[in-house]
Formats: C-alpha cells, sequence, structure tokens
C-alpha cells in the first residue's frame, strides 16, 4: 500500500501531511512494515517545521490513541488486560495502557506459542510488569481491557468470549478488508471511531457487520474527541461494552511530530 494522509489543525500543531508505504517482505525479519515520513508545517508561514520518520510516529502515536480511548470509556476499577498480537503495536500498547490504568494482570495472545513467549518475556523484561503469555485465545479475552493488534484477515475476538463491561481497542486492521472482531461483537457493543467519515470508509470490521444487516451508520456512537470535549457521553453502565476503532488520523500524526520537535529544541 502507498498513502498520501495530508491534514491540519487550527493553531498547533499546523499542517502536513505523512507519505507512507506499507510492505510485508518476511525474508527481511525486523524491518518495519510502514515506512515513509510525517512533514509538519507551520500554519502561519508555511515554513517546514521537521521531518519525522513515520514509523516511529505511528508506532507512539497508535498506542497513545489506545490509552487516551481506554482512559475514556473503560471502567475506573479495571485491574486486566490482554493483548493480541505480538508485533510493534503489541509493543507500544504495552507500554502504554498501564499509563492509565493499574493492571495487575497482562496476558499476551499470538498464533505461534515460541513467538508469544519470547515477546511476553522481552517485555515483561523491559516494563518490570507482570506480563504472561496466554495461548487459547478465549481465555486470554477475559480480561477488563482487550487490545486487538494483529495482522489477522478473519477474527480473532469472538462475541461469546467477551465479558460484560469490557473495553476493546480494536486497532490491527486499517483498511477495507482484514477484520479482526466478530461483527456481533461489534453489533453489541458502544462503538467509538476518531473520525466517523474514516470509519464508514475503512473501518472494516464496522463494514462486515453492516453487509450482514447487524448494524447501520447511526451504529457509531460518537467521535473520541467528542467524548474527551464533553460533547457526547462515554461509558454510561459498568455493564456495556465499549469499542474504540483506531484507523489512525493525520492530526495525531501532526500533534507527535510537533511534540517531538518541540522536545528536541528544548534539549538542544
Amino acid at each position: 500500500m502507498f498513502a498520501l494522509m495530508p491534514g491540519m489543525s487550527t493553531g498547533e500543531p499546523g499542517f502536513g501531511a505523512k507519505l507512507i508505504s506499507v510492505f510485508r517482505d518476511p525474508a527481511k525479519g525486523g524491518r518495519s512494515a510502514h515506512r515513509g515520513i510525517v512533514t509538519l508545517f507551520e500554519e502561519e508561514t508555511g515554513a517546514v517545521v521537521c521531518v519525522a520518520d513515520a514509523h516511529e510516529i505511528t508506532r507512539i502515536r497508535t498506542a497513545c490513541a489506545s490509552a487516551v480511548a481506554t482512559d475514556a470509556l473503560a471502567r475506573t476499577k479495571t485491574t486486566s488486560l490482554a493483548v493480541f498480537g505480538c508485533g510493534t503495536q503489541a509493543e507500544s500498547h504495552l507500554l502504554a495502557l498501564p499509563l492509565v490504568r493499574d493492571f495487575k494482570r497482562i496476558v499476551v495472545w499470538g498464533r505461534s506459542p515460541a513467538v508469544t513467549e519470547a515477546f511476553a518475556e522481552r517485555m515483561a523484561a523491559e516494563t518490570g510488569l507482570n506480563i504472561r503469555t496466554e495461548l487459547n485465545a478465549e481465555t486470554a479475552a477475559q480480561a477488563d481491557v482487550i487490545c486487538t493488534v494483529t495482522g489477522a484477515a478473519e477474527p480473532v475476538l469472538l462475541r461469546g468470549w467477551v465479558q460484560p463491561g469490557t473495553h476493546i481497542n480494536a486497532v490491527g486492521s486499517s483498511h477495507v478488508g482484514p477484520v479482526e472482531i466478530d461483527p456481533q461483537l461489534v453489533a453489541d457493543s458502544d462503538y467509538f471511531v476518531e473520525y466517523r467519515p474514516s470509519a464508514l470508509a475503512a473501518a472494516a470490521e464496522f463494514l462486515r457487520a453492516k453487509e450482514l444487516g447487524l448494524i447501520d451508520d447511526g451504529h457509531i456512537r460518537a467521535e473520541i474527541g467528542e467524548v474527551l470535549n464533553g460533547s457526547a457521553e462515554g461509558r454510561t453502565g459498568p455493564d456495556q461494552i465499549t469499542l474504540y476503532k483506531s484507523l489512525g488520523h493525520i492530526v495525531q500524526d501532526l500533534a507527535a511530530a510537533r511534540y517531538l520537535h518541540d522536545r528536541a529544541c528544548a534539549s538542544s
């Protein structure tokens, strides 16, 4: 995939674009699938403020957005986290989510037992958190917060596994086609997005549930920004299942680039 994501925000961070390629090449292990740049321009003069690595920006801002959504939508008293996936986003989510909730139990599920175990051990050592492997996906799903950050083409998280009151961050699928989440789970959840037009065009799990006649466009409860600014309600009860669909938005990239640039200037 080759994509150009332009956008702007009034005032800071300014305007700009992400230019990115997504290539899967298993023969070159360790190489990021996402490669490109984020260019940030100054709003008043049009000057280039900075050029940043798109992989690092995407890695950081995606997990931070999930953490913000979790803080806004998950129950206050949550003690368990499940991460489905063992890649770059699984790593960044394990760093970000514990900043907004005090998880006593963290489990990681992946399709390869050996890879999953090695990943869990590495992240436990890096973070000092109690992170362990759970090879049964249904058992892993018994958590207060679930993050799906896989490359799965078909659902890895099913409705029957998810308990009342769970919050889910669906992150892995960012275009039409691959789905990580069971359509019935989408239908039974209170569904929140970053930006309605993007979700209606590219949120694969939402579109599949819509094709099956389980939901319509009105199923989107709100954009997460509307919850944050108080113009829309988030969680309204302890038993509802909340689902935040992450597709990524250019304003997140620009805000991350501005933050990193400001930090670099402050330390120079």
